[in-house]
């Protein structure tokens, strides 16, 4: 899809785009009302300024887009399932050793249980190995630092999913 026709699209079919870009329906609304925008880097921008206004339960309801690392089968699903905006962002987990996936899955479980949400990681580049040490350096972290630490992961990913769409 190009800028001009996702300027000129209705605002449902917008909406629809914008939501595989995150999940948030604040963030959708705002991004789908704010068309059209004049340049790709204009709705970047646009799509971070909305980010920062949003708050807590905006915040969960992105997170909720992403499916739970709840096993190691469900760990090696993953990303088999995600959608096309999301295609390679993970796929350096289906090359992990199964002690790798076992540790992410544990690690996932326990980050879960600890912080009442799912560990969010713009994995794009990054090995199983680093996101098992990313989640493992991040799992000390209060509620509070994990929340704002999750919110800018979310945010990298929508913005490599807008880039991606246009």
């Amino acid at each position: 899809m190009s800028l001009d026709n996702l300027n000129n699209t209705t605002l449902e079919q917008a909406k629809h785009s914008f939501m595989q870009c995150c999940t948030s329906s604040q963030w959708v609304n705002a991004m789908a009302i704010a068309r059209p925008f004049s340049s790709i880097e204009s709705m970047l921008k646009h799509a971070d300024a909305v980010w920062d206004k949003l708050n807590e339960s905006d915040y969960l309801e992105a997170f909720e887009g992403h499916p739970q690392i709840g096993n190691v089968n469900t760990l090696r699903a993953k990303y088999a399932n995600t959608k096309a905006l999301a295609s390679g962002e993970q796929s350096a987990v289906q090359e992990a050793s199964d002690q790798v996936l076992h540790a992410l899955a544990k690690g996932n479980t326990d980050y879960l249980n600890k912080f009442g949400f799912i560990f969010i990681v713009c994995a794009t580049g990054k090995t199983a190995s680093q996101m098992l040490a990313l989640l493992e350096a991040r799992l000390p972290n209060n509620r509070a630092t994990e929340l704002a630490n999750a919110a800018e992961e979310q945010r990298k990913i929508f913005q490599l999913r807008l880039e991606k769409l246009v």
